[in-house]
């Protein structure tokens, strides 16, 4: 009986299945291969590539967080949801295509950052349909399992197959790469079709007045309820910080090494453990939850991250204090390697946790809505994170200096978690 229940419906097999195909974009494009040929491209160009890949980054960031919930609170009248979702996972895949058909860096940069607005977008109605899928007991299990098959679909396939193209084409073969974006775009279209064919939108409001005025309308209430409810307003304010650290971490990883650099395919082949040993624990994470409770494991994670900023820094420091030593280059790539590793065990769990966590406070009838918040704390605290790096390594002439800024977004995040665990405990309970 219990393995029967444990099973997961075709529904939230579909819903799951999203994670599968949009990580290809996230591992792709936002944080490895792209990255590295965009830098290929803005070298031979004499552009920094890293300032503009962060500014561009809080571009795009910035404008789905304007968007988010205005959005958010017109998906949830009934029937819209499915088609923002459709909308947003088109444009992305459009852009990203575009990027396999110019070699010019304005125009790779454009398109990236169209393409990241509507991945982002797909993501906030994708979240959102979490209520619909599953209930609140499966939330922890089914959010975890979808970063869980996230991570496999971003590393395995996809990523092995870019590595294999890389490798026979070379490093420095502006086709290899073109041929890479075309996979991700195929991939990412092809495995959204069971969720566009079996998930439907369950919670849903009745457009009282007209649809534009409904949606403002239930907007404002939707805003005065989170700034009254102190649970979620407590969360989301942690959330603002800690995942602004995780995304930026996500989205420079690749630039930072490239700039200090290091070896390409090393990098890659480190990123790919990351996405390995991102697998068993975002599952892990998942499980605990249900006895330790995931703001004691959410406390853990953002404490990793603190390390890992260290972790970069130190790695930034040791080549910038020896310029041209072969020794202190090989430390550094094993320091990416001890970075890449501790990202794998926290970064899916921290993800899949705020999601469900945050599903379970909300009611379900409003998802988009307060996802749309949701959103829009994530996306204007990720338009900082990549700020700071940027204007820290532009005003410093250190990378070193920007990567370990990141560390504050880490120390408040945490700080609001464990001063406010008791409160927050008291909304896995509900």
């Amino acid at each position: 009986m219990d393995r029967e229940q444990n099973k997961f419906t075709k529904t939230e097999k579909s819903w799951i299945l999203y994670d599968w195909a949009n990580s290809v974009y996230a591992t792709n494009i936002m944080a490895v291969i792209f990255p590295i040929y965009f830098g290929n491209v803005c070298a031979a160009a004499g552009a920094d590539n890293l300032v503009l890949w962060s500014y561009g980054t809080s571009a795009a960031t910035f404008l789905v967080a304007v968007l988010a919930p205005i959005l958010g609170s017109l998906a949830d009248h009934k029937g819209h949801k499915k088609k923002l979702f459709s909308a947003c996972m088109i444009l992305g895949v459009l852009f990203t295509l575009m990027n396999a058909f110019t070699d010019d860096y304005r125009m790779l940069l454009v398109g990236y950052v169209i393409s990241h607005i509507g991945f982002s977008g797909s993501c906030l109605f994708y979240d959102a349909f979490l209520t619909d899928v599953t209930t609140r007991e499966r939330m922890d299990r089914v959010s975890a399992w979808g970063y869980a098959m996230g991570y496999i679909g971003g590393s395995t396939i996809p990523f092995v197959l870019s590595i294999v193209i890389l490798l026979v084409l070379g490093m420095e073969n502006p086709l290899a790469f073109k041929l890479i974006i075309v996979l991700t775009s195929v991939w990412w279209l092809l495995f959204s079709i069971p969720f566009l064919k079996n998930v439907r939108q369950i919670h849903y409001v009745e457009a009282k007045r007209n649809l534009l005025r409904s949606t403002f309308h239930n907007l404002w209430t939707t805003a005065k309820d989170i700034f009254t409810h102190k649970r979620v307003l407590l969360f989301i304010l942690a959330y603002f910080f800690y995942i602004d650290g995780v995304n930026t971490i996500i989205s420079i990883s690749t630039s930072y090494g490239t700039k200090l650099g290091l070896d390409n395919i090393s990098m890659i082949l480190a990123l790919l453990v990351t996405q390995i040993v991102a697998v068993p624990f975002s599952i892990l994470f998942g499980r605990l939850a249900e006895r330790v409770g995931s703001i004691n494991l959410l406390c853990g994670a953002v404490c990793v991250y603190f390390c890992i900023t260290a972790v970069g820094f130190f790695m930034g420091f040791n080549i910038e204090q020896n310029p041209g030593d072969d020794s202190a280059l090989t430390l550094s790539l094993v320091l990416f390697w001890c970075m890449a590793f501790l990202v794998g065990t926290v970064q899916g769990g921290i993800q899949a946790l705020s999601r469900s966590y945050f599903g379970k406070l909300i009611p379900p009838d409003r998802s988009n809505e307060y996802f749309g918040f949701f959103d829009i704390f994530g996306k204007f605290a990720a338009v900082i994170g990549p700020l700071l790096v940027g204007l820290f390594t532009q005003f410093t002439g250190r990378d070193s200096i920007g990567v370990i800024s990141l560390a504050i977004l880490f120390l408040i995040g945490g700080a609001i978690l464990f001063s406010g665990r008791t409160t927050l405990f008291a909304g896995e309970k509900k």
